[in-house]
């Protein structure tokens, strides 16, 4: 007997194609052969049930077993949870049950079995817990959710961005600048006697950001970006922060901060749109078991115009709150401070309603980078807040006069070994900006995640490292 090689993604798809040239290769998938993991396996005494994940998509297929077709009904029935397994047999469609197809099965074989200390079972297991096998957490539903939708955000990155007409610009990892001026790096080492001076001439870390690397490919191609790991040496250990994480940097050249709010706001809307219609299955299990509010959410931002507001008055609002009675854990507002989660999320969630650009910040709050505006005490940053999380995406108009921005280097010690970033001033520069977008904290905002440690395969963070 002849079987045809499937996947469980195929088998959905055709099952779900309206195009007739699918319906007709579906009718013709008689006897088929897959391979993958055993989810879970119920022996009802002459017929078994089997939920098969093959990895290829969220859904798993059920194999149905019965002792007068399967010759080794009773080693099939006792093959437990996680074990690898290929089968043959009958495809046959289901329409009018919960899944629209299942598998009658033929004949299989054991690919991997499984010790009997296999510590995923059909149960509910804490994150936390989850957090300590993380070579095995993927194969557990919501982790095999969540990098799945990983997947596709990254694609929707490039996509959005590709679409766009941006070039992907790859810059470097090892860098002798910090773009934050914060200098919580990680310095490279080597096993020299100068460890940190030898091998490149002076100390160099770990980038904490590729925005100033890629804003001299914005004076050539005009719109950039690059997408890739960054690294901050920070002792925080919150749900937010980790040591290693992933940012999504754009550039525009001849380009202000409303162009730069313009193009957020399409960037965000399409990341959304990708992530509630090409993650549907993923998006109904976080609705149903992480956050029962967030296609609502989602749908909410997608269709929502981001308003806009200063900070000044976005620093009013918050006084008005705390005159009229609204308790705060830092009830302390004033001009000048900077906005703690709390307020961002008050301004998001009760001001507004909805996403909202707050702009024109003290220059104290913001990096060397940004334009000054002509009041000479904010700059023209941006960032977008967004109800549950707060801030989402930061960006600004960068300075681009010569004069100006070498003064501010000067002020925070940062125009030894900067000098290149100035030439892209002094040789055919002209206005642009750009923003950020911490890749982990999006996922985490798409899928209701709540610790940014459950959206990263293997986290780095103050704790030590496992794997």
């Amino acid at each position: 007997m002849e079987y045809t090689g499937v996947t469980v993604r195929d088998l959905y798809l055709l099952v779900q194609s309206k195009e007739k040239e699918h319906k007709e290769l579906l009718d013709r998938l008689n006897n088929v052969f897959v391979e993958g993991w055993v989810r879970t396996n119920r022996d009802n005494g002459s017929i078994g049930f089997i939920a098969l994940n093959d990895g290829t998509c969220f859904k798993n297929i059920q194999l149905v077993y019965d002792e007068k077709v399967v010759k080794d009904y009773k080693a099939l029935s006792h093959i437990n949870t996680g074990a690898a397994i290929s089968v043959k047999g009958s495809l046959v469609l289901t329409p009018n049950a919960k899944q629209p197809f299942e598998i009658n099965v033929h004949e299989f074989s054991l690919e991997g079995s499984v010790d009997a200390d296999y510590p995923l079972q059909k149960k509910q297991h804490s994150l936390e817990f989850l957090r300590e096998i993380a070579h095995l957490r993927p194969r557990a539903n919501t982790f095999n959710a969540v990098f799945r939708m990983r997947n596709a955000m990254s694609m929707a990155i490039h996509q959005f961005f590709q679409n766009e007409g941006f070039m992907y610009i790859h810059t470097p990892i090892i860098t002798g600048n910090d773009a934050e001026g914060a200098g919580n790096t990680f310095g490279i080492v080597t096993d020299s006697k100068n460890p940190r001076e030898d091998f490149f001439g002076k100390p160099v870390s770990l980038t904490v950001s590729g925005q100033l690397h890629v804003e001299p490919f914005a004076m050539a191609f005009r719109d950039v970006y690059t997408f890739g790991p960054t690294f901050r040496a920070e002792n925080s250990n919150t749900t937010k922060h980790a040591s290693e994480f992933w940012m999504i940097e754009p550039e525009i050249a001849f380009a202000d901060l409303e162009d730069d709010m313009d193009l957020i706001e399409r960037c965000i809307k399409f990341c959304i749109d990708a992530a509630l219609n090409n993650c549907p299955d993923e998006i109904d299990f976080f609705n149903s078991f992480i956050d029962k509010s967030l296609k609502e959410r989602l749908t909410h931002v997608l269709n929502s115009e981001f308003k806009r507001m200063t900070y000044t008055e976005a620093i009013e609002e918050l006084q008005k709150a705390v005159k009229g009675g609204h308790k705060f854990d830092n009830p302390n507002i004033y001009w000048g401070m900077d906005l703690q989660s709390e307020h961002e999320r008050y301004i998001t969630e009760q001001v507004v309603k909805g996403p909202v650009f707050v702009i024109d910040y003290p220059k104290e709050l913001k990096a060397f980078y940004m334009r000054q505006n002509d009041d000479g005490k904010t700059v023209a940053a941006c960032d977008l807040l967004v109800p549950y999380v707060g801030e989402l995406v930061g960006g600004s108009q960068r300075e681009e006069r010569y004069d100006i921005l070498k003064k501010k280097m000067e002020e925070v010690g940062n125009d030894k070994g900067l000098e290149w970033y100035l030439d892209t001033r002094k040789y055919g520069g002209c206005k642009h900006a750009g923003f950020g977008i911490g890749f982990d904290r999006l996922l985490m905002y798409v899928t209701g995640m709540q610790n940014i440690r459950d959206v990263q395969p293997f986290p780095r963070t103050s704790d030590p490292i496992k794997y």
